[in-house]
C-alpha cells in the first residue's frame, strides 16, 4: 500500500462504493481515510499471540433455548393483527400484506 492515499484513490473508493463526491468531501476525506488505513495498519502489528481467540464481551457460556420446531401463529391470528382491510384482500395476496418502508 502506497505510504498515503491519494485524491485519486480516494475517488476510485467512492466510485465502486457508488458515491458520488463533491471535489470538496473528496479533499475532506483523502486524509480522513488515510488516517484510518494507517490506524489499522497500526492494529496488524499488536502481538494478539497471547489472546484467547474466542473471547467476547458477552461471554461464551450464555444460556441458549433448544433449537426446535414450535408451532407458530395460525393465519387468521396473523391476520387479525393486520391494518384493517388487509385481512379482505389477503386471498389476493397470497396471505402476507405488505407493511411501510423502514429503510431508506
Amino acid at each position: 500500500m502506497p505510504d498515503r492515499l491519494t485524491r485519486a484513490d480516494v475517488e476510485r473508493i467512492a466510485a465502486l462504493a457508488h458515491l458520488a463526491l463533491t471535489p470538496e468531501e473528496v479533499d475532506l476525506f483523502t486524509p480522513q481515510l488515510a488516517d484510518i488505513l494507517e490506524y489499522a495498519e497500526r492494529l496488524q502489528g499488536v502481538d494478539v499471540s497471547g489472546a484467547d481467540e474466542s473471547w467476547h464481551p458477552g461471554g461464551a457460556d450464555c444460556p441458549r433455548r433448544p433449537d426446535s420446531v414450535r408451532p407458530s401463529l395460525a393465519r387468521d391470528q396473523t391476520l387479525a393483527n393486520a391494518p384493517d382491510g388487509v385481512a379482505d384482500r389477503a386471498s389476493e395476496t397470497g396471505g402476507f400484506f405488505r407493511v411501510p418502508r423502514v429503510l431508506g
